[in-house]
């Protein structure tokens, strides 16, 4: 352990405390584990036993009668602190829970469970982080190393190279249990062994950062603009992220990108009593650069704006001035240009102001209008917009009725709405415009075989005010647990069965698609939600007798919310995963819609701000869409409408899918108790978390299952080494049947692997095993080939010193030869002669040096001459070059000229063509009305004709009565003279008689 340094009493028990756990006693029968109210479970010792019920003192000195059942063995001693739970003798709950809590009390934070890693919030910082263990954990094996988040990352940095397969690390767990903070030492180990080329080098060649400190200085950028303070986390990542970083096909690291997921907008304007905003706000407000303050036209008392007031201004665990200067760096690091940093910079502060901008009501009118303009005009100095038209947007939007555009009056109420919601807005769209910026800066033209992501999702959360954000997050981590669950139970025991291994399925009781179904599927919550959102007299209310039509009393997951005094109102209930939430739907169906004031998006899109009037280009509201009237564009519009939920969902099924593509490492990590205290730990808050993420069960998997496989061919090459006899060369030889002879060959346990189909299946250990033996044998084979190499070596360096010698000794005897022939007469008659001999030789040498100097002379005048005439030759062509230079640079006036005319003619032609499409539009829809005029002309003029015809026939039907009704007259009449005449003759008679 000494190459860890200082981190190794961080990561291993030492050789002392192994020595001590080994020879302390223990009574293997009696010692065991009891429930307990208050701790879950407590240590004790089996007293007595009466039939079914066990007496056991515990280790509090309480005496306490439980039955057998109940009572769970303690593994002996040189357990304790096991670093793989799965090489536990008994596992239970109880076994886990303080096997975690003993490594926790130790800060050894990391603990193996089976195939994956479980790790608790030390709440403080630990030295195992540095460079120093990033370099011991480098190329080791999982058994080789104590458990660590760098030993995750190598390992799936190995797999990667030596399967060829993309890989994914999910690390999840609920809010405030230390996700984040192993998304950066992920991030910081690959970036650290798989650098490319010399770091000084590319440092001293480019004005950024290198490729390695650009993807660590993405975190400090995002962090400051996406965390912030909650009630269980002091650095909340408040969005979701994958970030993928690709390898070239040899492992080094050629490129990264993020991707982000719901960012929580309505933190911007609007954050509980414990909580706070995002941390760039008061970062900025810090002071530790007053030239902010300056430029954004605030001070530096949070108290002062109301966006970032409502909750906590400070967090003890962090420096605000500080990180400042982080983030800052972090933008240089990234590349970010001047002009972009003040952009961002100020966008922030605007939104600062747009908190503070006071309206009230016009007298004896629903009308707002501005309370004092000094908040506004600061805000559009900032967003490089004019003040009046701003304050005039907000209280009077135009919107679209029919075919025109109107003013609309809007209540102090609606401008308030509608000032949050562009604060919202413009800060998501800033968010976004970051995460595009940043990976222009990660993406590199190096080439990219494979990547490994890394997710860092926010985590679940059960506050006493869940609203939509909550529903969204929660259902994200329920399909991540899914997705855990699926990979580690069904698909494990599908792949034994479709291989043909004797397996009996195993039901572990973690499926969650109910409760996904519940939220996803038509007529599920979001499927009602989004329903809802295309009906205008739609309100919450409505949306929830919705939900309760659909769901109450017909879905075990969805149940009436448990209202307590003294805590907000909820709506509704979802049993997930991790627990019960209570859900408040105010606002919600505002929030899925997210509309804008499209009067302000459009001063925005032409603000004098350029990043304002980038992030707002693309923005196609109806105003934006076509100012013509209905048309087609409108058509366009409504059908391209996409509420936040769909979103969503859209984008998560995308990162689904995406995980499936990759073989996913997992790492739990555990939140030890929600004070934030270091070193304590809260057993039924710790025993809840590995219920509800199945530690349990995948360790149970682990142990009964067969975690690892290999492909038959795989095998034979890479195992071979073994025992190369069992295989005999020169005859074909199955893959299946090579593996078999060769495990068959082997002293190992048999019974721990199994033969499939197309591949191999080992127990957990197993392989590592194989490993070792492999490393074993290539240690003596290599060892072997550096001897031999060794005595080549030496057997060549022997012949040299044989070769010197023998060099030495003919030297020696030249030596000795001259010294006995030097001072003989002719000896020395040669020494005198030699110079007069040499004299003559320097004589023939000047002369055919004379000779050599005249042809190099005649040469010389050749080319001098020859320079003269190049020379003249070149002053006429600079003349002709001059005189060519000036007929381009008129060709290219001319040119500029031609263009800038024929962009104009572009512009106009667009404009016209504008206009044409406008007046088509229009057009049509004279011609629709037209038809529709003509249409109803016709149905009236028919109706008309009928009617006509129905008045001539009552006419002649009155004609003909009247006739009837003179002729019936007539008759009475003379009938009634008759009877007149009658009378008048019978009253003389009568008055004779």
């Amino acid at each position: 352990m000494a190459e860890f340094g200082a981190a190794a009493p961080y990561l291993r028990k030492s050789d002392k405390e192994r020595l001590e756990t080994q020879t302390r006693p223990f009574d293997s029968r009696n010692e065991c584990f009891v429930p307990d109210e208050k701790e879950e479970f407590v240590k004790g010792k089996v007293t007595s036993r009466d039939g079914a019920m066990v007496n056991v003192q515990t280790e509090s000195g309480k005496t306490v009668t439980v039955r057998e059942a109940d009572v769970h063995q303690q593994n002996p001693p040189k357990f304790d602190k096991i670093e793989d739970m799965a090489m536990l003798t008994f596992l239970h709950e109880p076994a886990v829970l303080y096997n975690l809590k003993e490594r926790y009390a130790s800060w050894m934070i990391y603990t193996y469970s089976g195939l994956f890693c479980v790790t608790v919030n030390p709440y403080k910082w630990l030295p195992v982080y540095n460079a120093e263990v990033v370099a011991a954990y480098r190329g080791k094996k999982r058994s080789e190393a104590p458990p660590h988040i760098f030993s995750i990352s190598d390992n799936a940095y190995q797999y990667m190279l030596t399967d060829r397969e993309n890989q994914s690390i999910l690390i999840t767990g609920e809010s405030g249990a230390g996700k984040t903070v192993n998304t950066k030492r992920v991030i910081q180990y690959f970036a650290s062994i798989a650098a490319i080329g010399d770091r000084k080098k590319e440092a001293t060649n480019s004005p950024k950062g290198t490729l390695e400190d650009q993807i660590i200085q993405a975190n400090p950028a995002l962090e400051a603009f996406g965390n912030a303070k909650t009630l269980r986390n002091d650095n909340s990542s408040r969005f979701g992220k994958f970030i993928r970083i690709h390898f070239g096909a040899t492992g080094k690291l050629a490129s990264a990108d993020i991707e982000t997921y719901l960012l929580e907008k309505s933190r911007v304007i609007f954050q509980l009593k414990s909580e706070r905003n995002y941390h760039i706000f008061y970062q900025i407000l810090s002071n530790k650069k007053p030239e902010l303050l300056d430029l954004l036209l605030v001070t530096n008392n949070p108290y002062d704006y109301h966006y970032v007031s409502q909750g906590e201004v400070t967090v003890a665990s962090i420096d605000d001035s500080e990180e400042l200067m982080a983030t800052d760096s972090a933008f240089d690091v990234l590349g970010f240009t001047p002009e972009e940093k003040v952009g961002v910079y100020k966008l922030t502060g605007a939104i600062m102001h747009y908190g503070n901008m006071k309206f009230k009501q016009k007298q004896r009118e629903e009308q707002a209008e501005p309370d004092g303009t000094e908040d506004a005009d600061k805000s559009a100095y900032l967003m490089g917009l004019n003040s009046a038209d701003l304050v005039k947007g907000v209280c009077h939007p135009r919107v679209k009725v029919g075919n025109e555009y109107v003013t609309k009056g809007q209540n102090v109420q609606q401008v308030y709405y509608s000032i949050g919601a562009l604060a919202k807005s413009v800060y998501e769209k800033m968010f976004s415009w970051m995460v595009v910026r940043i990976n222009n800066s990660l993406e590199t033209k190096q080439p990219r075989q494979y990547f490994i992501g890394v997710l860092d999702i926010a985590g679940f959360e059960i506050f006493d005010f869940n609203s939509f954000e909550q529903l969204c997050i929660n259902f994200t981590n329920e399909k991540l647990q899914q997705f855990f669950n699926h990979h580690m139970f069904v698909l494990e025991q599908e792949e034994y069965k479709k291989e043909g291994i004797e397996w009996v399925f195993i039901d572990f009781g973690m499926d969650l698609q109910a409760c996904i179904d519940l939220i996803e599927k038509p007529l599920g919550i979001m499927s009602i939600l989004e329903e809802e959102c295309m009906f205008p007299k739609a309100s919450d209310m409505t949306f929830k007798a919705k939900l309760y039509d659909n769901h109450l009393g017909k879905s075990s997951n969805f149940g009436k919310a448990r209202n307590t005094k003294g805590k907000p109102e909820a709506h509704f209930a979802l049993m997930h995963y991790a627990g019960t939430v209570d859900y408040n739907i105010n606002g919600w169906l505002e929030k899925n819609k997210d509309p804008l004031n499209e009067t302000v998006v459009a001063l925005y899109q032409k603000s004098a701000l350029k990043l304002l009037a980038t992030l707002f280009s693309t923005y196609t509201g109806s105003e934006a869409g076509g100012e013509g009237g209905k048309g087609k564009g409108s058509k366009k519009k409504g059908s391209s409408f996409q509420t936040v939920s769909a979103l969503h969902r859209e984008n998560l099924n995308k990162l689904m899918a995406n995980l499936k593509t990759t073989h996913p490492h997992f790492v739990r990590c555990i939140i030890p108790n929600e004070r934030k205290e270091p070193g304590i730990m809260d057993n039924p808050l710790v025993m809840h978390q590995l219920r509800c993420n199945g530690v349990l069960e995948g360790i149970r998997i682990c142990r009964k299952g067969f975690p690892n496989r290999i492909l038959y061919g795989d095998f034979r090459q890479r195992y071979r080494i073994l025992n190369p006899a069992s295989i005999p060369e020169g005859q074909f030889i199955d893959s299946r049947k090579g593996a078999e002879k060769l495990l068959s060959s082997l002293d190992i346990d048999h019974n721990q692997y199994k033969f499939g189909h197309t591949k191999v299946f080992f127990k957990a250990g197993l392989l590592g095993q194989l490993e070792e033996l492999r490393d074993e044998r290539l240690s003596r084979i290599i060892t072997r080939i550096q001897a031999r190499a060794r005595g080549q070596l030496m057997r060549l360096e022997f012949k040299k010193i044989m070769e010197r010698r023998d060099a030495l000794l003919i030297i020696q005897y030249n030596i000795r030869a001259f010294m006995g022939v030097k001072n003989w007469p002719w000896m020395k008659l040669f020494f005198k002669i030699k110079p007069l001999l040499k004299s003559a030789e320097t004589e023939k040498e000047m002369q055919t040096m004379k000779e050599e100097f005249g042809r190099l002379k005649e040469a010389l005048e050749k080319s001098e001459t020859r320079r003269k005439e190049l020379e003249e030759k070149m002053v006429s062509l600079l003349q002709e070059k001059n005189d060519l230079q000036l007929q381009v640079q008129a060709e290219q006036d001319n040119l500029n000229d031609a263009e800038e005319r024929c962009d104009q003619l572009i512009k106009n032609k667009i404009q016209l063509e504008a206009k044409v499409k406008e007046m088509t539009e229009r057009i049509e829809d004279e011609e629709e009305m037209n038809a529709e005029l003509t249409a109803k002309k016709r149905k009236l003029e028919d109706e008309c004709s009928e009617l006509k015809k129905d008045i001539d026939d009552l006419e002649l039907t009155l004609a003909k009565v009247e006739k009837e009704k003179h002729a019936t007259e007539n008759k009475v009449r003379w009938k009634e003279q008759t009877v007149l005449g009658l009378t008048a003759t019978t009253e003389p008679e009568v008055s004779i008689a």
